[in-house]
């Protein structure tokens, strides 16, 4: 019995001591801010409904005290303004709509509490006063936490609010961080706030230094506020990093102008690349050139269309299933066409110039009837949404990826033009075609198969257009008078001219419309390039061919 006794009487030590060890180990690695007790958590969080708003920042403040994580999604809701009460007893529930009736959830437990009527439960009002307080609230709860988008989050919101309360917590989170731009934002979140509530002259100049630093569009702006308020000494080294800003932003508008006319070039480059291949072999004014454009971005739509309806999960993949069927559409049409109706045209130019303005009135007809004359929308896949900024250069990722999309498919028209057969006999062709025709080549087929190619980037374009611009059947006509400035300007059926043509017109043309607007700019745009035509006759890369020497 003593034996057994002092067995059992060890093996519950043995309990103990492990319990004592594992709640050490659970201490060490959970978050500092721990729950407390649902019993005292329920009656902050009800406090929230009743009385004015003033009452409602009090109990907000109450549960900040906490530190408990449930908190957050809690005061989230709120600042939603979609936190409700139950009149009859004042609790404060998380509601959704059910038919009739709301399904209520308990904000504290996150358990399901059944189903009243819609008049029954009443919204917990916020005005924007109390949303400050709020998204200041939900700062201060998430500074310190683990998880790094949280952190950075919290301190954006901060420094959005600039809530001169949250200065102690706010040197507490910089204390600790180590995450560079998190702590970055920070300081510049703790600079703002010194520079609404710091007394001494000292702390105001480092606040301001760090804010010129910065080079934020917002710092003009914070650093013009504290000028009125400023000590007379500090004045003159605010105005000097106002001056330092607006030299710093003239720069990068520049820089940002440059990017806004290589994206307007990549555009123009795919609208003109095959333009460039048919004029240049065969002498065509294809004037139906946009209408490819436009039949490839009605073919995205519907592809996304029958996604939509059919596999919503691919809807990323949209635009590598557009593309494969828009180059191979409007191929097989500019194939029709030239087989059609331009092979019995050759030598004559202004009739070609009427036949493909006729079929171009055809193929936007056959589009609108097909799919009605309002634009249609084209959704973006996920990795070509939204924007991120670059030093200070905001630059979309749909812009950027058509950038890409037009480098890739110009490096891989040089490559089919200078190491396939059909690329040799395209270049012989242009380059004298009654000696390739002695020469054994086909060149009613290289024509073909020239104008098939041309038709296809076209199709191309209007994919990768389609998620800048509206889908709609006049979506062609905007870019057939510039393509043909790109075309003659850089140079009859030379690629590398058609690129240093379209870089050229695209960064001219955003420089130009901020001085003399959009309009006025393709008007001074089309004048130069009358004038360096008269000069130049062969534009920038001359090259010998049919079109030049007619």
């Amino acid at each position: 019995m003593v034996l057994k006794s002092l067995i059992a009487r060890a093996s519950m030590d043995m309990r103990q001591w492990l319990a004592v060890l594992l709640l050490a180990m659970l201490g060490a690695t959970t978050p500092a801010a721990a729950q407390v007790a649902d019993a005292e958590l329920a009656p902050l969080v009800d406090a929230l409904y009743p009385g004015s708003y003033s009452d409602r920042e009090a109990a907000i403040a109450a549960l900040v005290a906490t530190a408990d994580p449930r908190v957050v999604p809690i005061l989230q809701v709120l600042g939603e303004g979609d936190l409700y009460a139950v009149e009859a007893t004042g609790k404060v529930v998380f509601a959704e709509r059910s038919g009739d009736n709301f399904a209520l959830t308990d904000p504290v437990t996150n358990g399901p509490i059944g189903e009243i009527g819609r008049r029954e439960a009443e919204k917990v009002k916020v005005n924007n006063s109390l949303r400050r307080v709020i998204r200041t609230a939900i700062g201060q709860m998430t500074l310190l936490s683990e998880d790094r988008s949280t952190r950075l989050a919290a301190a954006q919101s901060i420094l959005r609010d600039s809530d001169p309360a949250n200065l102690e917590l706010l040197d507490q989170a910089l204390a600790a961080e180590g995450d560079a731009d998190i702590k970055r934002t920070m300081e510049l979140a703790r600079a703002v706030i010194t520079l609404k509530s710091g007394t001494s002259a000292e702390d105001l100049r480092q606040a301001a230094d760090v804010v010129a630093r910065s080079g934020s569009r917002d710092a003009a702006t914070i650093l013009s506020a504290a000028l009125t308020t400023a000590p007379d000494e500090l004045k003159a080294d605010i105005q000097a990093s106002l001056d330092g800003l607006a030299r710093d932003r003239a720069v990068w508008d520049a820089l940002q102008n440059v990017w806004f006319g290589v994206s307007l070039s990549s555009v123009l480059l795919l609208a003109a690349i095959g333009l460039a291949i048919t004029f240049g072999v065969m002498g065509v004014i294809n004037m139906a050139h946009g209408e490819m454009v436009m039949l490839g971005a009605y073919t995205t739509f519907a592809v996304q269309e029958v996604i939509r309806l059919n596999a919503p999960g691919l809807f990323d993949y949209s635009l590598a299933i557009a593309m494969p069927l828009a180059f191979l559409l409007t191929a097989l049409v500019g194939v029709a066409i030239e087989r059609g109706v331009i092979r019995w045209l050759y030598g004559r130019p202004l009739e070609t110039l009427l036949a493909t303005w006729g079929l171009s009135l055809i193929l936007q007809q056959t589009v609108r009837s097909i799919f009605g004359p309002t634009n249609r929308q084209v959704g973006n896949p996920s990795w070509m949404s939204g924007s991120f900024e670059f030093y200070g250069l905001a630059i979309t990722w749909s812009r950027l990826w058509i950038v890409l999309f037009a480098l890739a498919v110009f490096f891989t028209l040089l490559v089919v033009l200078n190491r396939t057969a059909l690329g040799l006999q395209m270049r012989a062709v242009t380059q004298n075609r009654r000696m390739a025709s002695a020469m054994g080549i086909r060149t009613p087929l290289v024509d073909a198969m020239t104008f098939g190619l041309g038709s296809g980037i076209a199709g191309l374009a209007g994919v990768a257009l389609s998620q800048i611009d509206n889908v709609s059947p006049n979506l062609g006509q905007g870019y057939i008078i510039d393509s043909f400035m790109v075309v003659v300007f850089g140079g009859v059926g030379n690629l590398w001219g058609t690129m240093v043509g379209a870089l050229t017109l695209g960064i001219a043309n955003k420089f130009l419309e901020p001085y003399a607007g959009a309009v006025l700019g393709k008007i001074l745009i089309l004048v130069l390039i009358i004038l360096f035509i008269q000069r130049r006759p062969r534009g920038l890369f001359a090259l010998k061919g049919r079109a030049v020497e007619a």
